[in-house]
């Protein structure tokens, strides 16, 4: 499927930075846009934060991602696929925001990691894999408990964002396989949008057309949504999923630094700790994960040679951030 111009030149820049780089960026692009969307907040509350940024960002990534006319076309026969990953998407991002304004970021994208990280744990066989679950358990443990009172609304809020985010893991890969490139992507955050909009709509009014309002979703949705999406995309097209785990393993602290620097948001020393677990459990099955693969002779890539059957957890892959 051909693209545009402005695409291929995208495409092109993006080919030009190191993929760690482009992991990082979308790391802290999304972190950024979880802290920077506050500042909306008394005007227009989460749900109006949610609706305003999903609605621009499909729209934005429909444009860069697909022509006019092929925009929805490509996803013939998976409209069901594409619409459960953008409901996903949607409960998501009411959750992790409403979350936000309850708790500090650092904790709400903490326990959301857990998430994904479930996931990996899933398939396990051995008793080794206790041990990421230990750390996981111990660093939620000192996170909720270990100096600053975290609202209970609060982290029951950020628990729902974790399992919806494993939902979307699951559907978009299922979505991936089905649709080439990014085309399934972009329909699915804009029918995301347009499920949040009852509800922003109703919570926020005509203060969504507020001009400060739309400039400060519109940088959010850019550096929160559009941004990682595209780096993430590259990314995986260069470095095994191993080395993506590693690296997204960053993303709680990246929280936890950011809603400091943008919200005066303080943590104590033991749920900085906690964090700390939460993100070596993360590398420690992400490590014993690629160990398993080299013994039992699969290859960064997912796949056994001389197999022609694989199972599905060997064709899983690795788990892109879409807060």
């Amino acid at each position: 499927m051909s693209q545009s111009s402005t695409t291929r030149r995208y495409t092109g820049a993006l080919g030009t930075v190191p993929a760690p780089g482009l992991v990082l960026g979308g790391v802290c692009g999304i972190q950024f846009g979880a802290a920077f969307s506050p500042r909306i907040y008394p005007q227009v509350g989460a749900p109006g934060v949610v609706f305003l940024r999903l609605l621009i960002a499909g729209v934005l990534l429909c444009l860069l991602c697909c022509r006019r006319r092929e925009a929805f076309g490509s996803v013939k026969g998976s409209w069901g696929t594409v619409t459960g990953a953008g409901a996903l998407l949607a409960g998501h991002h009411l959750a992790f925001y409403e979350a936000v304004n309850h708790i500090p970021l650092g904790a709400v994208a903490t326990i959301e990691f857990l998430g994904p990280f479930v996931i990996a744990l899933a398939g396990s066989r051995r008793a080794v894999d206790l041990l990421p679950a230990c750390l996981a358990v111990g660093g939620v443990l000192l996170l909720s408990g270990g100096g600053v009172p975290l609202a209970p609304v609060g982290l029951a809020l950020a628990a729902v964002a974790a399992c919806c985010w494993a939902g979307y893991i699951l559907v978009s890969s299922r979505m991936a396989r089905r649709i080439s490139g990014s085309q399934g992507l972009a329909p699915a955050v804009l029918w995301a949008g347009l499920l949040s909009a009852p509800y922003g709509i109703a919570h926020a009014g005509s203060a969504l057309l507020d001009p400060y309002v739309l400039a400060v979703a519109a940088c959010v949705a850019v550096a929160a949504s559009v941004l990682p999406y595209s780096f993430n995309l590259e990314a995986l097209r260069r470095i095994p999923p191993r080395v993506f785990g590693v690296l997204t393993s960053m993303e709680p602290a990246a929280g936890a630094l950011f809603g400091f620097l943008l919200l005066g948001q303080r943590l104590a020393w033991p749920q900085w700790l906690g964090i700390a677990a939460v993100a070596c459990a993360s590398l420690t099955a992400t490590f014993l994960g690629a160990r398993e693969r080299r013994g039992s002779g699969v290859s960064a890539e997912g796949k056994r040679p001389h197999s022609t059957n694989p199972s599905p957890a060997e064709n899983a892959p690795a788990a892109v951030p879409v807060d």
